[in-house]
Formats: structure tokens, sequence, C-alpha cells
């Protein structure tokens, strides 16, 4: 031990660390006195720059400038990193967006969407009037600034300042075309900043005139037109070469709100509006008052386009749909412009629009209510019409697909679908009198109480404490494990919003919409199986090769209820029809289902109903959540309803309800006789189409037909190859063409 620790060690010990101490001491020493000579020095050199007077203040602004300047250049490389993300895309000028042309069930073209670049038209081929008409509009100075226009844009706010609003905007051309192909129309600053950046980078990229060209193609011009041309045909039926001084100035007035100022919408909005385009070329000094005198007098008359009532709400919706669509699709597939055939029944969707306006027209103003929505479907889930509302030109926005309202007690089948798995039978004796849950007591109707019913009797009267109870039942005395049984019911029936759980849950006090509740539905005359509403039934490129199909490639139906409560739901869903609330969409000869539903304070008003062959459900109600007056689901929803599907019923192949007898004819007027109380005429018969047998032996040849193009591969269209392709077609497809002859318009469907 005293080999490894010699008895002299602590003061060793401390001779080194003193050793240390000294060695730190030293060095800090010399560092403190290189440091002080070193800025002696530097401040001696530093002497010789020495300003005084008006040179020192010179000096000190020109140094505050360069260190705010570094400083704003980090900011704006900070700011311009993610504009200059949206141009990652090496192709991102001849990038297409997805376009496509839309066919309804019977391959009627109704309608496009998307943006389909047509820049078949040089610029030096606009007429003068109409270049000139767009840059004293939209941008004077273009030609001279560097995609921001300073003075422009200090002169729009002063005028938004001095107006306390928004009266004149302050972007120049190069910054809408770098929003039209970069970014959204959201009203936020950071995408103002983005779309500043993105001008200048344009700017740098481009000439001025291939950035004016691009804006002229690419911006939309109302109707469904992208650019002047599609534009000028839409509304003038020829090219943008040919349009006059008056026809410019509309075009060039569309820029600013192409739906504010469409002439097929609103022709005296859009003859202001080319008038403020007339004083606009007047005061830029391109014309004289005397060259836009003939266009004051002589405005331009658009072609009229009011009978051509386009389902717009519904090619909305299947753009959406195929929007999602094409996200599926292979990553190798750069076609971004398709065909698509849909379920649109264009004599249907025209009927449905006619029965809610005439709706509205006749009893809107007597139960107040000012809007409406509706979605018709067959069991199947493909969706004939859609009624996003009353009017597209006012209101863009699809009350049938995205709004959310309460349904009331159409909410109801539900809870008593999850009932009858729960256990229950339409004869089931349930009670109504006084229920609380805490201090949530829920009233019927009437106010009274009916005491001991049957299940189908709770239902057909929509008794709303009946309803309380039976989720009290289908937890088994839990509240809410009963309320989430019923969410888990709706949601796999098709019901795709959430269903938060409150007690009032069960009368429908949350929030569906129209198609989801329409498709819900479609799951009792289904026997239980819920379906998918769709929009797409094929999807071709434009050279016509087939990608997609519904029936091959969609979703397939799902087993959510068992085939008896189903049929239970049938049963007792008739009996509303036949002796309850819903009495008002009874159908001559039809059987039908469905159920009313009515909200608190009357602000929603519906009736959702069925037959063996289509699903229906109306919605009326004001966007603003007023009241109505009293208005009811089996009032004005149930009478429309009844409009749309006797038409709908027309001639075609009645399917019936499962377990539920045909329904004997009632006496009611001639449909030809009816006259509406405005005196209009009722809507014309549905016209003669294929019967389903027809329908069906038409695809099975198309679908043969294609594969046997595909068996073939390319061929030139020579005669000899001709003589081939006859041979390869299987022989099948002859025998069917030949059916066809004999059972195709056996009836209408």
């Amino acid at each position: 031990m005293r080999d490894l620790f010699p008895e002299d060690w602590k003061p060793n010990l401390k001779k080194r660390l003193l050793g240390l101490d000294a060695w730190v001491d030293f060095s800090l020493f010399r560092s403190a006195s290189g440091t002080r000579e070193a800025y002696e020095r530097f401040s001696t050199f530093m002497d010789r720059f020495h300003t005084a007077g008006w040179r020192r203040g010179f000096v000190e602004m020109v140094s505050e400038g360069a260190t705010l300047g570094a400083a704003a250049a980090v900011l704006m490389l900070a700011l311009a990193v993610p504009a200059f993300r949206e141009t990652s895309d090496d192709d991102w000028l001849k990038k297409s967006e997805l376009a496509m042309t839309v066919l309804d069930r019977y391959g009627n073209e109704v309608g496009s969407r998307g943006i389909k670049h047509n820049d078949s038209v040089p610029l030096d081929q606009f007429p003068d009037s109409l270049i000139k008409a767009v840059l004293a509009t939209e941008d004077r100075r273009f030609y001279e600034h560097f995609g921001i226009d300073l003075p422009g844009t200090g002169r729009a706010l002063l005028a938004n300042t001095r107006a306390g609003g928004v009266v004149q905007g302050g972007s120049s051309l190069t910054q809408q075309l770098a929003k039209n192909l970069f970014l959204s129309n959201e009203r936020t600053l950071e995408r103002k900043i983005k779309e500043a950046f993105l001008a200048m980078w344009l700017e740098a990229r481009l000439t001025k005139n291939e950035i004016l060209k691009l804006y002229l193609d690419r911006a939309y011009m109302g109707g469904g037109a992208f650019g002047v041309d599609a534009a000028a045909q839409y509304y003038f039926n020829k090219s943008a070469r040919d349009v006059n001084l008056a026809e410019a100035a509309m075009l060039a007035g569309l820029f600013k709100a192409p739906t504010k100022f469409a002439p097929h919408v609103n022709l005296p909005a859009a003859r202001a509006r080319a008038n403020v385009v007339l004083d606009n070329l007047v005061e830029a000094g391109f014309m004289t008052e005397g060259q836009v005198f003939g266009a004051r007098r002589h405005p331009a008359t658009p072609v009229d386009r009011r009978d051509e009532r386009s389902p717009n709400y519904y090619l909305d919706w299947a753009f959406d749909e195929m929007k999602k669509l094409v996200g599926t699709f292979p990553k190798s597939m750069t076609e971004r412009v398709f065909v698509v055939r849909t379920t649109l029944d264009s004599s249907l969707q025209k009927a449905a629009d006619s029965a809610v306006e005439t709706s509205l027209r006749q009893y809107g103003q007597e139960y107040h209510a000012r809007q409406a929505a509706s979605v018709l479907m067959d069991v199947d889930g493909s969706v004939r019409a859609m009624v996003g509302g009353r009017d597209y030109g006012a209101s863009q926005f699809n009350r049938a697909t995205d709004a959310m309202r309460q349904p009331g007690s159409s909410f109801k089948p539900y809870v008593y679908a999850a009932a009858l798995q729960h256990g229950f039978k339409p004869s089931s004796i349930v009670v109504d009198a006084p229920i609380c849950l805490g201090n949530w007591c829920p009233q019927n109707y009437g106010r009274g109480y009916a005491g001991s019913m049957t299940l189908i009797s709770a239902l057909t009267q929509s008794i709303n404490t009946i309803a309380v109870r039976l989720s009290i039942s289908i937890g088994d005395g839990n509240p809410k494990l009963g309320r989430a049984r019923i969410i888990k019911t709706a949601h796999d029936m098709g019901i795709r919003t959430p269903l938060p759980d409150t007690p009032s849950l069960p009368i429908g006090a949350d929030e569906v919409t129209v198609l989801d509740h329409t498709g819900a539905h479609a799951t009792f005359p289904n026997l239980g199986k819920a379906v998918t509403p769709h929009a797409v039934l094929e999807v071709r490129t434009g050279s016509g090769e087939l990608i997609w199909r519904y029936d091959r490639d969609g979703p397939k139906p799902r087993q959510v209820l068992t085939p008896q409560v189903a049929a239970d739901m049938v049963k007792m869903m008739n009996n509303v029809v036949e002796n309850g609330t819903g009495r008002r969409a009874r159908l001559d000869g039809i059987a039908a289902a469905g159920k009313t539903g009515t909200t608190n304070n009357y602000r929603d008003a519906w009736f959702v109903g069925y037959t063996g062959n289509f699903v229906c459900a109306v919605w009326f109600g004001n966007d603003d959540y007023a009241s109505t007056n009293r208005m009811t689901g089996g009032s004005l929803p149930a009478m429309t309803w009844h409009k749309i599907m006797t038409y709908a019923h027309q001639g075609i192949e009645l399917k019936q309800l499962p377990g539920v007898p045909v329904p004997p004819a009632r006496q009611q007027p001639v449909v030809a006789e009816v006259k509406t109380k405005s005196g209009e005429p009722p809507p014309p018969l549905r016209p003669t189409v294929l019967t389903k047998r027809g329908a069906d032996i038409l695809v099975r040849v198309e679908r043969m037909m294609d594969d046997a193009q595909r068996a073939l591969g390319p061929v030139r269209p020579t005669v000899s190859t001709e003589k081939k392709k006859q041979a390869a077609v299987p022989p099948k497809v002859d025998a069917l063409a030949s059916a066809l002859e004999g059972q195709a318009f056996g009836g209408r469907n």
C-alpha cells in the first residue's frame, strides 16, 4: 500500500494544482492583453476614416440602410421560398389541368368541367379592340412595370381607404396570371405575397406578349369557359377573332367577376360592366369617345342560353368525384382530359328542377322558405338527378352535397333499424310517456302522450319520446351505449358526417347532407345492403380507351342490416306514407315508403322516401337558418317528392318493395289536365328511352367490342383490316345486336 500511495503525495498534488492555476491565469492575461492591443490597432486604423459634419450623417444613413437592407433581403428570401416551391414542376407551362366532357347515362353530352387549354388563336389575331379593352380595364401599365405595378397598387390602396372597402383591385395582369397558374382564390396575405414573387418570376421567364397570351387563354370567363376564345364561342357563337367592340367590352368585363357579370345570367349587369370598360378605354387614351359611341348605342347581344338549363350542381359534384377517382389511377397515366359517362338522367333532372322551382314559386312565400335541395337516385346508388339550390347563377353552393342540416324525425329510421337489430319487432309494444335525460325532456309534436302502442304505430305517428326510449333500450339501459349503436348503424348505412353523441340524437338533432341521407335510405329497399351514391359510370380517354368502369372497379354493396330487419323497416315506413305523416307523398298504384322530418322552430323540413325503383330526398329551408312558417316534412317536401317520383315512374318496369303489396289505384286527375296554382302547364310526359334489358344488352355489346379491340391492338383502317376486325368480333355480338332490334324499345326506363 505504501508503494501505491507514498507519504509525500499530498505536497506533490498541491504543487501540480498551483502550476495549473498559474498557467490558466497567465493565459487569460495574455489573451486579454492581445485582444486589447488588437482593438487599439483597429481603432487607430478606423480613425483614418473618421468623418464629421454632414459627411458623418451621410455615412450613418448608408450604414443603417445597409443593415436594414441585409435584414430585408433575408426576410424577402424567407418569403420567396414558399412561392418558388409552386414552380418546382419543370413542365409548369405545358402542364394540363384535369378536364372532362360529361355525358349523361344515355351518352348525350350535357356539359364539361375543368380547364381545356386552347391556345390556337395567336395573339396577333385577337382584335385590337379586345386587347385594348383588356389592358385598359385590367392593367394599363402592363408594358411598363416589372410584374408589380407600384403606382397602380398605391392608387388602389388610396381608393379603397377612402371608400372604406375594396372598390379597386391593385393586382397587375401578371399577378393575376400567377394566381391562375399556381395559386388558389383564397384571400390571404400569404397568397398575395406568393402572387407578387411569382409575378416577378414570370416576368423574368416570359416576354410581355407571352404573359398576355397566357392570361387571355387561361382566365375563367364564366359559363364553364376558360379563355376569351372559348368565352366568345359560348356567349356570341363566334371566334374571338371576329368579335366587335361591344362584344370585346363585354368579354373584358368578365375578368373581374365572371359569375356576377356573365351575360347569360345577368344581362343588365353585363352591359353595365361593358359600359365601364368603354369608359376605361377613353380614360386610358386608347380610344376616343367617338370611337366607342357606336358600342354604347348598340350593346352586345349574347346567345340566349336560358333554355339550356345545364345541370350545374350535378356537374360540379361529378367533377369533384372525378378528381378523387383520378388519384386512384396508375401514376404512369399522364392523361388529363377524359370523357365521362355519368348516371345523370337529363329528363329526370329537368323534372326535379321544375318541381322544386314550382313548389317555391307557389308556396315559398307562404311558408317563408327560400331554398330547397333534392337528390334522386336508383336503389343501386346511381344518382339520376340533383338539385343543389334554387338558382345556380345566384349561388354555386351545393345544398345537396355540402349543406349540413338537421334531419329531424327523418333520422328515426336509423334508430328503429338499430332497435330491430337489437331484437324488437314491428309489433313490439312500446309506451309513449314523459321521459327525461338529465335536464332534457323531449316532447311530441302535439304535446300529448298516447300510452302503449306498437313500434310500427310509433314510427307512423313519429313519436319523439319513443325514439328516445328506444335509444335507452338499445343500450340495455345505458343511453350512451344505445346512441353509439345508433350512430354505428347510421354510418354503416351511408351517413358520412360526424354524429356527436347528444341526448337529442335519436330525434334528429345532429346534421347530415341530403346526398348521404338519400343514399343511406337505399339500404332498406336493397334488403340491408348499403350502396355508395355515385355519378361516374365510365371513364374514357379522349381517344375512346376505357380506363375505369363502376360495375368493375367501383365499391360493391355491403350487407349492413339483415334482410329481415330491412324488410320490416320497409313495411313500417310504407305505413308512414299510407297512414301517417307522409300521406301527401302517396303514389298512385306504386308502393312507396318514407319518413317526414321537421326540426325545432321549423328551420328544416324533409321528406325521404323510396320505391322499388328509386330513392329520393327533398329538403326545404333557408340558408340563414331562419325559421319557416310552420312548414313540416309532410307538407311541401312530401308534395314535391310526389311530383318528382310521379314523373320518374312513368312508363318504366316497376319493381315492388319487399313485403309490401301494390296499393290500389287512387282516383286522381289525369296528368295532362292538371293545372298549377300559377296557371302553368304540368311538366311533359317522360320521353321514351331504352328498357333496362335493352340498355344492358347495349352495355354488353360495348364491352365485348372493347375486348375485341384490345385483342386486335392498334390497326390501320384499311379494307382488309376492317374485315379482320369483323372476323375477330365474338359471334355473340351479332346475336345480341339482333336481340336489340326486338327488345330494346319495348318500354321506358
